[in-house]
């Protein structure tokens, strides 16, 4: 478990980042969520990261309540993803600690969080199945220990 304690999001993260632009229409990021299998994209503005959308994100323009009347589903997905982005996210850097990173996703029930660097650049997404699997290399290098 002392890995796992010493170990950092840069470590663990996911490099490669896709990402969405503010002009991204609704229709256009369902179609990505439903290729990439992906919870939340970053969202950029040149090389700012501006925000963060999610499949949360996405359903809540088409809540329905008794307030408000609903635009045509055509009209929603027409909509920019800056219309429904949340421009207010959690990041970590690189050098975060995994246990801070494991306590932001369980206290805010996020599923991923993105990494960025000391110039606020994106640099790599943390997720959920990433913490896991440092759970998981941790127990496997003590159990080898152990087992000497």
């Amino acid at each position: 478990m002392h890995r796992f304690l010493e170990a950092t999001a840069g470590q663990y993260m996911t490099p490669n980042v896709k990402t969405v632009e503010r002009e991204t229409t609704m229709r256009e990021l369902q179609r990505m969520f439903d290729e990439d299998d992906f919870n939340c994209y970053p969202v950029r503005d040149g090389e700012d990261i501006v925000g963060v959308v999610s499949q949360f994100d996405f359903l809540k323009c088409f809540a329905f309540n008794p307030g408000r009347m609903v635009p045509a589903y055509d009209d929603l997905l027409s909509r920019m993803v800056s219309d429904v982005m949340t421009p207010e996210f959690i990041y970590v850097d690189p050098a975060t600690k995994l246990t801070r990173v494991l306590q932001l996703i369980v206290d805010h029930r996020m599923k991923s969080l993105p990494v960025l660097d000391a110039a606020q650049r994106l640099v790599g997404i943390i997720a959920r199945k990433d913490i896991m699997r440092a759970l998981t290399r941790s127990q496997l290098l003590m159990s080898s220990r152990d087992s000497r």
